[in-house]
């Protein structure tokens, strides 16, 4: 181990009680996309205690900031990550990412000017619908960067994330209210349309790929059951492998929607709630460098096969970041199974002494592959090169 990895694997050990914490008080008080009020300046204030340089509200997102030290012309991101989701809070673990976050961008902040990087951490909101880092990517944050990486909770470990592009929509169909008993023939019934929608939906799946995926919830039914119902909302996500493959998967999904208004006589209006979350493609030297000092600190990469890998898809606004810039997004194992993300077994295993250790050692690998990709020259000069791997 060189002098510089000691330093800062030391610095995250001697920081581990704060960084512990930071991810338990952010996972008591989970906030939803672009609500994280409390998570992004608890981050923010401690990477701002740490002697990083900190600017809140950046690419006019209130829960955006980075963080910055050091002055070298190889500049490096990594990506804190803090939104909950509705009911279940930290079912995905952001607040371990958080912390990992701070952990690394404080380590590698002691040591950036030996190194000669600037180190950056952005605090990344609406990871879970929104596309934060999409909008910070498109208003310039993520400008002079030259690789991104950040490190996400799951059940077992993996060097790379198999993921999806992702459109995220909400359907409405406006029809006529009228009182459903004495006067049903005066209303056009929106429930029904969006009923209409979801069964053709459903008979749509078995003639799409087998990676593409069509889910959805009802948010707005109706309101009383003796009215009939003027206006109901569908909450929709539609993924395929990559964009390419989604823009063409959309709008044979979009037809299914515009068969319930046709059924029912309702308007119908398509919102999208997010920008498109493309596929991911990770860095392949980054994400070798990344496996190689985790498994040096004892975490165990399974053996999964590529239908394994890839049965395990989601999606993450990561990817389009992925797309402009060198960037890895390995997965941190909780050995959580069979609880998985998403679900409130997960959100417990989010505050345990797995989760605990596995932000500190997600930290510290983050830390030594930037101080490989900017110690090992063919790395650093392909970096700055801009080329990818």
């Amino acid at each position: 181990m060189t002098a510089v990895k000691e330093a800062a694997r030391t610095h995250i050990d001697a920081n581990r009680d704060r960084l512990v914490k930071l991810s338990h008080r952010i996972h008591a008080k989970p906030e939803l996309a672009f609500e994280e009020e409390r998570a992004a300046a608890w981050v923010a204030g401690a990477l701002d205690t740490g002697g990083m340089s900190v600017v809140t509200g950046i690419s006019d997102l209130p829960t955006a900031f980075v963080a910055t030290a050091g002055s070298g012309p190889l500049h490096i991101a990594i990506c804190a990550e803090y939104d909950a989701l509705p009911d279940i809070g930290h079912a995905c673990g952001h607040n371990v990412i958080a912390a990992a976050a701070v952990g690394a961008g404080l380590a590698l902040a002691q040591v950036a000017d030996d190194l000669g990087i600037t180190v950056h951490v952005f605090g990344t909101p609406a990871e879970e619908g929104g596309g934060g880092k999409i909008l910070m990517l498109q208003r310039g944050a993520f400008e002079g960067i030259h690789a991104a990486m950040m490190v996400h909770p799951y059940p077992t470990e993996l060097p790379v994330m198999s993921c999806l592009a992702v459109s995220h929509i909400d359907v409405h169909y406006r029809g006529r209210s009228a009182h459903a008993s004495s006067y049903p023939e005066r209303g056009v019934n929106a429930a029904d349309a969006i009923t209409v929608a979801q069964v053709a939906v459903g008979l749509l799946r078995q003639h799409i790929a087998g990676s593409d995926r069509i889910h959805g919830i009802v948010i707005k039914g109706g309101d009383a059951p003796n009215i009939v119902p003027a206006h109901t909302i569908g909450k929709w996500y539609i993924r395929a492998r990559t964009m390419e493959e989604l823009a063409s998967l959309e709008p044979r999904v979009h037809r299914c929607f515009e068969a319930g208004a046709v059924a029912t006589g309702c308007g119908m209006e398509i919102v999208s709630r997010s920008p498109i979350y493309s596929e991911m493609r990770a860095d392949t030297e980054l994400s070798v460098l990344y496996q190689a000092n985790a498994e040096a600190l004892g975490r165990v990469f399974p053996n999964l096969s590529h239908e394994e890998r890839e049965r395990a898809s989601a999606s993450t606004d990561m990817a389009n970041v992925s797309l402009a810039i060198p960037t890895i997004h390995p997965m941190l194992g909780l050995d959580s199974l069979p609880a998985v993300n998403h679900q409130p077994e997960f959100a417990a295993y989010c505050v345990r002494p797995v989760a605990d250790q596995a932000l500190v050692d997600g930290a510290t690998a983050m830390a030594w592959t930037v101080i490989d990709a900017a110690t090992k020259s063919a790395v650093r000069e392909r970096l700055l090169a801009g080329r990818r791997s």
